[in-house]
């Protein structure tokens, strides 16, 4: 039975909405606010995990569900399901919420994009998760299939737009390449796209689909695209285990397409998760030198000795180094692994990197970047120059074609 929150909880929750000193309002705050008049004599389904909550962090699955003019009838969970209790790349079965009682139909299983029967029970789907701003990190994957399943279906789409916490300026990296679309990869954009999700979703509707998907996405209020995630007063949730923190989702992008391989440890399995690179055989001191020496804007290189507790190189002592951004604004984040290898590989020629990795990784690895030319051009010297106007050569087109779709200064 749902149950109706009384005129007191409604009035607490309006008084105590930004006691929390959050500067921006994210769209299920708005959509509250407008008192869900979209959703309103409709079958409402929810894509969601523990990230999708409100300022005050109420679960956008409870806000619904004891909204008395909405009708939430099922929920649809993505990577790590839909109360986030599933280890990465783990399939998630269908299961019934224990709270709510609803059936939960997993995107990350057997099924990624929602079929017939998953979407007769619906009139509307709506899409509430955090993003990190990275062609890799799946969530966008699955916003793509309910768009999809939504045109396929006739359903209608709305998405309850979020901050991208890389900011909306970041854009790295070359667009994906046909025979490399995949999970991880699942639309022609950059590595880094400089979008919140209701961006994105509105520029692949009007570039990707022949037929158009009935979307309507609901803004934020208050966010800018220079903000930092600090600056949006917005408490992180734990995106996925190894993203706990807002800066875990910057640092993402800073080391973790070198981190498919396995060769060395990248703070997964540490206490800096993507935010250092090392192994038993490197010299931190002599790493970080080298690495200064190169004065890359905005960044800074510390030696780090560290053991990792599980995942590369367990229980075993490690060296390396911390990378810290200094000025986040002329950091380039992508390209920063790529500098650490190529120092790496200068350093210890011996310790070739793609003759002793775990060769078997290559198809994530390339299926990651999109391509398989910047695997294959840098590993013939392992120099950054050789690939940087590669992985570049779309940032300028793809700005001029997103920004058609921007909701946001």
């Amino acid at each position: 039975m749902k149950r109706t929150p009384t005129l007191l909880v409604a009035v607490l929750l309006l008084l105590t909405a930004n006691l929390n000193g959050a500067n921006v309002k994210t769209g299920i705050e708005v959509l509250r606010e407008n008192n869900f008049d979209i959703l309103q004599g409709k079958r409402v389904g929810l894509t969601t995990n523990p990230t999708g909550v409100d300022s005050q962090l109420q679960s956008t699955i409870d806000i619904l569900w004891q909204a008395p003019n909405v009708n939430l009838v099922a929920l649809y969970g993505p990577e790590h399901g839909v109360r986030g209790n599933v280890h990465a790349g783990d399939h998630v079965d269908n299961e019934v919420d224990k709270k709510t009682g609803l059936k939960m139909y997993s995107l990350y299983g057997k099924t990624r994009k929602p079929n017939k029967e998953m979407m007769d029970e619906i009139d509307v789907m709506v899409y509430d998760i955090q993003d990190n701003g990275c062609r890799s990190y799946t969530y966008i994957s699955t916003l793509g299939m309910l768009m999809e399943a939504c045109i396929e279906h006739g359903k209608e789409l709305v998405v309850l737009d979020r901050p991208n916490p890389l900011g909306g300026n970041k854009i790295e990296g070359n667009i994906v390449e046909d025979g490399y679309i995949s999970f991880v990869s699942q639309f022609k954009i950059p590595y880094l796209y400089g979008q919140t999700p209701g961006e994105l979703a509105l520029y692949l509707n009007a570039t990707d689909y022949e037929n158009k998907c009935q979307l309507t996405v609901v803004e934020m209020q208050g966010w800018t695209r220079d903000m930092t995630w600090d600056e949006t007063g917005l408490e992180w949730i734990v995106a996925s285990p190894h993203v706990p923190q807002g800066k875990s989702a910057i640092f993402y992008p800073v080391t973790g397409i070198f981190g498919e391989f396995g060769y060395v440890n990248i703070g997964v399995g540490y206490t800096l998760p993507f935010e250092i690179m090392g192994a038993p055989w490197v010299s931190a001191d002599t790493l970080s030198e080298a690495l200064n020496a190169l004065e890359l804007p905005g960044i800074e290189f510390r030696p780090i000795h560290f053991k990792p507790y599980y995942s590369v190189f367990k229980g075993e002592q490690c060296q390396g180094v911390q990378i810290h951004i200094l000025d986040y604004e002329k950091a380039r984040l992508s390209e920063i692994q790529f500098l650490i290898v190529q120092e790496m590989m200068r350093l210890w020629p011996e310790r070739n990197w793609f003759e002793l990795c775990d060769q078997k990784r290559f198809g994530m690895f390339n299926k990651v970047c999109g391509t398989n030319y910047i695997r294959e051009e840098f590993g013939k010297r392992y120099r950054w120059e050789d690939i940087r106007d590669y992985w570049y050569k779309d940032v300028d087109w793809y700005r001029e074609a997103s920004s058609k779709y921007y909701l946001y200064k």
